[in-house]
């Protein structure tokens, strides 16, 4: 195959909405995806707040649509994964190299939208259970347990939050957290507090996740007595933190101390040429608008880049 243009690293909905923005621009453009086109999309069953659909829509339709429409414009697929990335010196100035588990690519610029993955409570029926009740999401999947009972499982802001988000369409919610204090602002812990709809099970563990086809009790360890108990609810949201995907980006791309991808306004790295877009990037609100929103705007970036490198 020869060297594309542009080689998107993740085909989540940033990835896929980065190619097609530089594919519609004239370049040819590689994504690599090591797992699932559509990244963490493919673990939530229903989206209702991606703008243009009156009713909820399935999520892989609406992957599945991106995926075409980026196929469509040019974009070419391939299954790798990403171990590194670094400049090189090609004898006329210095080119990127990505090195892959199928070879090294010398594309002409480099769009890194590998995403994360959710801190995982490594319990029993987390994994089987995942998109059946487990959530990892309030914003994505909070009104689908409209005046029904939930557990948020964390201690900091994002917990907090979205475990008040929560009470708009849950009749309860039970928020579960193994220290005696939460780590969020006060002034989230006050409303926390404060709200009727809210159980507070501090110095509790979640130590398992039970249902058929989808979730039907908790198991919650209290860490002071020892006991264990069910916990009946309809929905988990589980906020341990994310791990953004950025192994390979060790050493060489600039990061912040969580991992995540620093950028500037045009969502450039420190390397020349090398764009970060989606949830990998260091940014406040991860959601499908936002990467979709960053997957656009590198797309136009790298097109930038390449036609000033080209007349350079």
């Amino acid at each position: 195959m020869p060297q594309p243009d542009v080689l998107i690293i993740g085909a989540g909905p940033a990835g896929l909405t980065a190619g097609i923005y530089a594919s519609r621009a004239g370049h040819s453009v590689l994504i690599l995806e090591k797992e699932l086109i559509g990244g963490q999309i493919t673990k939530t069953a229903i989206v209702e707040n991606y703008p243009g659909f009156a009713r909820p829509i399935n999520a892989i339709e609406l992957v599945q649509a991106m995926e075409q429409q980026a196929r469509h414009f040019g974009c070419e697929f391939k299954t790798a994964e990403v171990t590194g990335i670094r400049n090189i010196d090609g004898g006329q100035g210095f080119s990127l190299a990505v090195e892959t588990t199928d070879g090294e690519f010398n594309p002409g610029a480099v769009i890194i939208a590998t995403g994360t993955k959710p801190r995982n409570l490594e319990v029993p029926g987390e994994k089987e259970l995942t998109g059946k009740g487990v959530s990892y999401c309030a914003v994505c999947d909070g009104p689908l347990f409209r005046n029904k009972e939930v557990a948020v499982v964390g201690g900091g802001d994002s917990a907090l939050e979205e475990a008040e988000f929560l009470t708009r369409f849950c009749s309860r919610v039970h928020l579960i957290h193994r220290r005696d204090e939460f780590r969020a602002a006060k002034i989230t812990q006050d409303r926390i507090r404060a709200n009727p709809k809210i159980r507070l099970l501090l110095s509790h563990t979640v130590v398992g996740i039970y249902g058929e086809n989808h979730l039907e009790f908790l198991q919650v360890k209290d860490l002071k007595t020892g006991s264990v108990n069910p916990l009946p609810v309809a929905g988990l949201f589980i906020y341990a933190g994310l791990i953004p995907n950025t192994g390979f980006c060790q050493g060489r791309i600039n990061l912040d101390e969580a991992g995540f991808i620093i950028t500037d306004d045009n969502l450039q790295t420190n390397i020349p040429g090398v764009f970060a877009a989606g949830d990998v990037r260091k940014k406040t609100v991860r959601q499908i608008a936002t990467a979709v929103g960053d997957g656009a705007v590198a797309g136009m970036m790298t097109h930038k880049y390449l036609t000033e490198s080209h007349h350079q």
